[in-house]
């Protein structure tokens, strides 16, 4: 017979009702009015009829000065400058490479952009451009080494200054602003990279992989309870998931207790 796993239910303590500060946020589906003030400015995701600022998209209205915008919650990403992203190579062209990065269409990397072997400044010749596929080949992320991509909607991935982070648990990730996570093992000494693309193919520590699969399946929760991806709320869930399997964590109640216990320390770290 097949072995079955039974939990019974536990009482749970009442979750704190006071929103983080700065957390409340203006959401409007198609058809609201955003504001009967001539004054504003029309932005993306709005229309104006009768005088009426109106949302064309159901998401959170953001206000810069007069201009008025709706950010829609589920949507492709829109690349902003000075995002932090991960993306994909695609297709190997003449002198660039096609690049995925979750947007409406494809982004470019052009060969004069990277770094060459050794940190050598030069102009790029024929003989780089031949050997673009020793460099980045269909498939590779952009110097990324070994390590897990998940993807989530780009409007969960928190803007903060920085997107790289070192979690204490032993392991490191990037926060795309495009919705790719990367999550790999934490280098315990870091060099200074001359330059180029080297790949790290030493194998990955069993404790290392333990502890990047837990963070995978940490922030597939938090992605299924529609919580914001940030530093603070991953180390928090990856916290309150320590007393379960890695691979308990994927099942609907053991993410719903992990969830709201990451949430609560978030309200009481705000106050």
């Amino acid at each position: 017979m097949a072995a079955v796993t039974m939990r019974l239910p536990q009482v749970r303590g009442p979750l704190g009702v006071s929103a983080p500060r700065g957390a409340e946020k203006h959401l409007v589906a198609p058809g609201d009015t955003i504001t009967t003030d001539t004054g504003y400015m029309r932005g993306h995701g709005t229309y104006v009829e009768d005088d009426k600022l109106i949302a064309s998209v159901a998401g959170v209205v953001e206000r810069v000065n007069k201009l008025v915008c709706v950010r829609a919650l589920k949507a492709r990403y829109n690349g902003e400058v000075g995002d932090i992203v991960v993306g994909r190579i695609t297709e190997v062209q003449q002198k660039r490479w096609k690049v995925e990065t979750n947007s409406r269409l494809d982004s470019v990397l052009l060969l004069s952009s990277i770094n060459l072997p050794g940190g050598e400044l030069r102009r790029r010749s024929a003989e780089d451009e031949l050997a673009m596929r020793d460099y980045l080949q269909e498939g590779d992320l952009i110097s990324l080494a070994q390590g897990v991509l998940v993807q989530v909607s780009p409007s969960l991935v928190k803007r903060q200054k920085t997107h790289f982070h070192d979690l204490p648990c032993g392991a490191s990730v990037i926060l795309g602003n495009n919705g790719f996570i990367w999550i790999y093992p934490t280098a315990e000494q870091k060099e200074e990279e001359a330059g180029g693309f080297t790949t790290n193919l030493e194998p990955v520590p069993l404790s290392d992989r333990e502890v990047i699969s837990r963070l995978r399946n940490c922030i597939v929760a938090l992605v299924t309870h529609k919580m914001m991806l940030f530093d603070t709320s991953i180390l928090y869930c990856y916290e309150a998931s320590l007393p379960h399997q890695i691979k308990d964590i994927l099942k609907p109640e053991v993410m719903e207790e992990i969830v709201l216990e990451a949430r609560q320390r978030l309200l009481d770290l705000e106050g």
